[in-house]
């Protein structure tokens, strides 16, 4: 698909100074799409490593009043990091969208290859559900719900081996969380579809229900809204019976479906943990040690490079009405949600560090971008700023890229005062990367919106002027 453009700048060639931006993927086709957006596959440029980038409307999402759900998905997939889970590795943005850059499977997800295929037979359903069950057991062991188990969030590589993905309205466990109904109709369990309480169990329930479809190829309550499901669960427990057993398949995996179906949490099959599911006598003997090591071989392979709905291959962004694109403007634009998504970036463990330095380092530049011919005393305002930072963040290299007019360094006017010959009618010379003025408004309000929160304002109107932009 080509180069996408971005309101970012990047600010130098160096690692550790990039500021995350779609100009560093190279954005092949749309893989998947969303409430608010899309999936895309992608390469970073620099590496060729390919990846799968989730591209949200920021429009969308504060107009559906989402934005806590975006936050807490971001926060979550910062934490956690498993073979058998879809990990993040980036998070960033510019004026229009949320991106998060993620593991890229190029499987397909379950959905897709249980509406071509019906049904699977028993050797790949186990394998299937014993890699649900790692990744589960994980999540679980760290207080998380996902809550949303189903083949459409199931996702596998091109091994066969299968992760779990999308954590959008996944929970850390609290005792109290009878309001959390969100779900998928279908793969939600009794308690959550009727407002109670519920614990991890919730999960072991979907995968009855997953199993059970892949045995006989439809789901235990169907339905075509909430309402009729609930009816159907209330009405009777569903169970297979012997004789609804499919050929190729065992009793055992029968007695695994039903017990994981318990209307009743308190009997349900995984309520004191994954360990009670690993100990059924149908999974009982597995080879768990060399499941996690991705060591057994899968008994179902996708048969190609890319496995998704060719309904998904087309950008439909041109066919938004006129009137909608004229209100996710408004929103945008409104002052109120400038700090809607402050935070949301994430550069990954290696580039975390440099990260930190380079906001330091960002928030100096913008504190000299500021002192210009309205300033009084201009060498005491950048000393006393400073002067507040940590004294490491004058360590990272700030004599390399900080010029004053006449050749001085920051670190040479701190450290011989007097030897300053700053002119406050003097030009300081910008230097950014940068295809449009605009990019350069939109970092820098950035950049003096840090500034000011930690310093306070002079009696003077702070502006940025800047006096010349070179481009390099």
């Amino acid at each position: 698909m080509g180069q996408k453009g971005s309101k970012h700048l990047k600010l130098s060639k160096h690692p550790e100074n990039i500021i995350l931006s779609p100009n560093l993927f190279d954005f092949k086709y749309i893989i998947g799409k969303g409430g608010f957006g899309k999936v895309w596959k992608v390469s970073l440029k620099k590496t060729n490593e390919l990846y799968a980038l989730k591209e949200m409307s920021k429009a969308k999402i504060i107009d559906k009043k989402s934005e806590k759900a975006i936050k807490y998905e971001r926060d979550l997939l910062v934490k956690i990091k498993h073979p058998f889970i879809v990990n993040m590795h980036f998070a960033f943005q510019d004026r229009e969208y949320l991106y998060i850059v993620m593991d890229l499977l190029t499987g397909g997800d379950l959905r897709y290859h249980v509406s071509k295929y019906k049904k699977f037979n028993e050797e790949q359903t186990k394998f299937f559900l014993c890699c649900l069950i790692l990744g589960l057991e994980f999540l679980h062991f760290n207080s998380i719900l996902h809550r949303d188990i189903k083949p459409e969030n199931l996702v596998l590589e091109d091994t066969g081996y299968v992760r779990i993905t999308d954590f959008g309205i996944a929970k850390t466990y609290q005792k109290e969380n009878s309001s959390e109904t969100s779900g998928t109709p279908g793969y939600m369990s009794p308690e959550v579809i009727m407002g109670k309480n519920h614990t991890h169990a919730v999960d072991y329930f979907a995968l009855g229900v997953i199993t059970y479809e892949f045995m006989l190829g439809h789901r235990p309550y169907n339905g075509k809204n909430r309402r009729e499901i609930k009816e159907k669960i209330f009405n009777s427990q569903v169970q297979i019976q012997r004789n609804e057993i499919p050929k190729g398949w065992s009793c055992e995996s029968a007695d695994f479906i039903n017990k994981l179906l318990q209307r009743k949490p308190a009997n349900r099959l995984g309520l004191r943990g994954a360990s009670e599911v690993k100990e059924h006598p149908w999974l009982k003997d597995y080879n768990w040690k060399d499941l996690y090591e991705k060591k057994i071989k899968a008994p179902f392979i996708p048969p190609c490079e890319d496995n998704f709905d060719s309904k998904y291959c087309t950008n439909d962004d041109n066919q938004i009405p006129p009137e909608v694109k004229f209100k996710y403007e408004k929103i945008l634009n409104d002052p109120a949600n400038i700090d809607s998504f402050k935070d949301f970036d994430f550069y990954g463990e290696y580039l975390e560090e440099y990260k930190k330095k380079s906001k330091g380092k960002k928030e100096i530049q913008n504190g000299i971008n500021l002192i210009n011919e309205r300033f009084v005393n201009p060498h005491e305002q950048i000393k006393n700023y400073v002067d507040k930072r940590d004294q490491s963040i004058i360590d990272i290299g700030l004599n390399d890229s900080l010029i004053f007019g006449g050749g001085m360094n920051i670190i040479d006017l701190l450290k011989n005062p007097e030897q300053n010959t700053y002119n406050r009618n003097s030009e300081i010379e910008y230097k950014f990367k940068k295809k449009k003025q605009q990019s350069f408004s939109a970092a820098n309000n950035s950049l003096m919106r840090a500034y000011n929160r930690q310093n306070k304002k002079y009696d003077n109107k702070l502006e940025v002027v800047p006096n010349s932009v070179n481009d390099e």
